[in-house]
């Protein structure tokens, strides 16, 4: 009996010492983030490409982060989604950085510049050629980090209730256009109106607005704006490449650990790459379906207008760029890298396109 007490005793011994000898296992933290969007729920290329992002972090951080991401009135209405993320009543937004000119004049460069760079162009520029950390200049003020999280790629000019063959024509038009884009047409005569996507196809329906640019096709049909309007121009002189973003809450981005951290920036990159993908897929399929089906009037923007729309943008960017420092110095960088990467372009992309085409 004692003996087989002994062994009893040995064994839980044993056992205890076991467990005293190996470490406790610590539970991932787990972090549960807000995403806050200008873009109504759900919209086809904007929307998913949020969901997409929130998705993305949380398979590639395995659970250990996840974010529910509310559209545009949701949980703030859409042009306060910069605000709400700078105070931290969400962690997370996905706009696009020319609604927030009111904030930085400065911010405009980094969404789209008229006659500016393409999707592929400002890629380039953001990461590698200084635009990425001049961004984060601007947004630091704010408590916001700032990344690229989808490329539309060259866009439409917009949907117009009446044909455009002069210069003279934008007078007095109302148009839904924001950024710089909307400066040139104010300069020409034009009143722009900035609105969230939301509103737009019920304000040009009822006469409120005369004209309005969304993005392109795919979600422009998406939105059923040929139904209000049949004039379709391009190109989209205004926003040649333009840039959506996502940006993050400072302290809950410093809060992470550092393989979070790269994660998370990680998956932006990787929605910026798939977002310009999806636009260039899918847009001609939809293009093809408003002119056939739906009868919509194609039309390319006469030769003078494009030129004086040019002229007029040269000089409101410039404009601009001088109101302050920091708009001086973005607008330096963003000017000097695409006259180099035009100059290579030209001996690339512009002269195999040309071939291309047999001209």
């Amino acid at each position: 009996m004692k003996r087989r007490d002994f062994i009893k005793g040995a064994g839980a011994g044993a056992v205890l010492a076991g467990a005293a000898a190996t470490p406790l296992v610590q539970a991932a933290p787990q972090f549960k983030w807000k995403m806050v969007t200008t873009w109504p729920k759900n919209f086809p290329g904007m929307g998913t490409g949020a969901n997409h992002l929130a998705k993305l972090i949380e398979e590639m951080s395995g659970g250990r982060i996840e974010v529910k991401v509310y559209g545009a009135g949701e949980l703030v209405p859409a042009f306060e989604i910069f605000d709400a993320v700078s105070r931290g009543t969400a962690e997370m937004g996905h706009g696009a950085s020319y609604y927030w000119k009111g904030k930085s004049e400065a911010a405009q460069f980094f969404a789209a510049v008229p006659f500016g760079m393409t999707a592929q162009e400002m890629n380039a520029w953001l990461y590698h050629g200084g635009g990425m950390a001049l961004w984060e200049e601007v947004y630091k003020p704010f408590g916001l980090i700032p990344t690229a999280a989808i490329n539309t790629g060259v866009q439409m000019g917009g949907w117009f209730n009446k044909e455009i063959n002069s210069v003279a024509d934008l007078k007095g038009l109302k148009m839904r256009i924001p950024g710089l884009g909307g400066e040139v047409l104010q300069r020409l005569g034009g009143t722009p109106v900035n609105l969230p996507g939301g509103e737009i196809y019920q304000a040009l329906q009822s006469g409120n607005i005369d004209a309005v640019e969304w993005v392109g096709p795919y979600n422009d049909l998406a939105f059923g704006l040929h139904k209000a309007a049949k004039f379709y121009y391009y190109p989209g002189w205004h926003e040649p490449g333009t840039v959506l973003e996502c940006f993050i809450n400072e302290k809950a981005f410093k809060a992470l650990p550092k393989d979070l951290q790269t994660i998370v920036l990680t998956a932006c990159k990787a929605a910026n790459m798939d977002g310009l993908s999806e636009f260039t897929a899918r847009n001609n399929e939809a293009l093809h379906t408003l002119v056939t089906r739906h009868k919509v009037q194609l039309k390319k923007f006469p030769d003078d207008v494009l030129r004086q729309l040019k002229v007029t943008s040269d000089v409101v960017v410039a404009e601009i760029a001088a109101k302050d420092p920091v708009s001086k110095k973005v607008y330096e960088s963003f000017v000097k890298f695409r006259d180099q990467v035009v100059a290579w372009h030209d001996v690339s992309e512009r002269a195999f396109l040309n071939a291309r085409a047999g001209g």
